[in-house]
């Protein structure tokens, strides 16, 4: 193992976006207990030092590549497509009208039921999304374009943010 790797080499498991969940689990896991400082307890205050560093690089891998969203801007960043999600919030201007139109719709609701209503909307809306950015990554290796749907995954996600604690508020 190398620190510099990165985290699907890491782990074990091949660069690419669709990803098996227990598979990666079970990598993790399995590189925890062979890093985990405790087993190095008896070499030195060194050694677990260097145990350490290996236990939070495995952590850092794992919790980025087990979120989709973080595991494409990832795949993005190693292809040579950086999100500048900073700086860069250009986004087709169907995409913006989508997005004003469930803003008003969430100012607008007035019933858990339409709140819901808009959710399964959303929902449905994101998971089409996430279909297209996989085909990106996965198939077409188009990581330009894939940093473009990761951006606009990131608005939706933030706009599922909002929409959650609306529905929070009919819920207690």
């Amino acid at each position: 193992m190398n620190l510099q790797d990165d985290d699907f080499t890491l782990l074990g498991l091949p660069q690419q976006f669709a990803l098996d969940r227990p598979a990666l689990e079970q990598q993790w896991r399995a590189l925890q207990a062979q890093v985990h400082p405790d087993r190095f307890a008896s070499q030195g205050k060194a050694a677990q030092r260097v145990a350490m560093q290996w236990a939070v690089r495995v952590n850092e891998a794992f919790q980025r590549l087990r979120d989709p969203l973080t595991r494409a801007q990832y795949l993005c960043e190693l292809r040579g497509a950086s999100l500048n999600a900073e700086s860069n919030t250009a986004m087709p201007a169907s995409f913006l009208m989508q997005q004003m139109a469930w803003r008003e719709a969430l100012d607008e609701a007035t019933s858990q039921s339409e709140l819901e209503a808009l959710d399964d909307t959303v929902s449905a809306a994101e998971r089409q999304l996430m279909q297209e950015l996989g085909r990106l990554l996965d198939e077409q290796d188009d990581a330009q374009a894939a940093a473009q749907q990761v951006r606009a995954l990131m608005f939706v996600n933030r706009f599922r943010i909002d929409l959650g604690r609306r529905l929070e508020t009919f819920e207690t």
